[in-house]
């Protein structure tokens, strides 16, 4: 039986007129695990904010032993039949034995944290991404524009990734695209409010965007925030 580790969320709107937002998390009976997931709506919509979700309550929901990859896919079955039109890019975290298997498509991010480093485990689907991994010049613009997406991705386009530090965060692109890594790190050493802190951080320092944040504490917890006491 796994234990379960400790975790909170935060999610806020921002200046758009709506919070396509989503996150999810489940454990099932039995201590198999924990599945996070955070979603990200294409677009200021409310069929934006639907898509994401229903992705995010399908992926956290699929059985833990079945992995990453199996609940983005469960997400893209879950948006395809809900007769919507909208989409969201989506990252979900499954825990295992060694830590989190990682799996996402779009720009929403995973990074693995100790307390004292954090890290980008994730590599963005955009294309700004794809011109930067050939060697060519990168416009603004192209951040913004995904290559894969919840509703459109095909299995083998579904990066997957792995993190043993047992801390973990995932963000939507209104946290970390106005957040550097350090001011992350800086900020996730607060106890429980870590993810509120985050998301408005983010927010006060000018993003444009809906901002939401999943905060999965290290199983050292505890020294972590003595740490940061001490520090202080």
């Amino acid at each position: 039986m796994r234990e379960l580790p400790h975790w909170h969320t935060a999610s806020a709107r921002g200046p758009r007129e709506h919070n396509a937002d989503a996150v999810g998390a489940y454990a099932a009976a039995g201590g198999a695990g924990i599945v996070f997931a955070l979603a990200d709506g294409v677009g200021d919509h409310p069929n934006a904010a639907h898509a994401a979700r229903t992705a995010a309550s399908a992926a956290a929901r699929n059985p833990v032993g079945q992995g990453a990859v199996a609940a983005v896919l469960a997400a893209q079955r879950a948006v395809l039949a809900s007769g919507g039109t909208g989409d969201c890019v989506l990252v979900v975290a499954v825990q295992t034995d060694e830590g989190y298997g990682i799996a996402w498509v779009g720009d929403a991010r995973a990074y693995a944290w100790d307390g004292y480093t954090v890290r980008q485990v994730t590599k963005d689907h955009t294309l700004a991404q794809y011109f930067r991994d050939h060697d060519q010049p990168v416009t603004p613009r192209m951040e913004h524009v995904v290559t894969t997406s919840v509703r459109t991705a095909g299995a083998h386009e579904i990066g997957t990734a792995t993190v043993t530090t047992g801390g973990l965060l995932l963000t939507s692109d209104g946290v970390h695209k106005t957040l550097s890594g350090p001011a992350m790190l800086g900020i996730l050493g607060i106890p429980d409010r870590a993810a509120s802190e985050l998301v408005r951080t983010a927010i006060s320092l000018g993003g444009s965007d809906n901002a939401t944040a999943i905060v999965v504490d290290p199983p050292s917890a505890d020294l972590i925030t003595e740490k940061f006491r001490v520090a202080a």
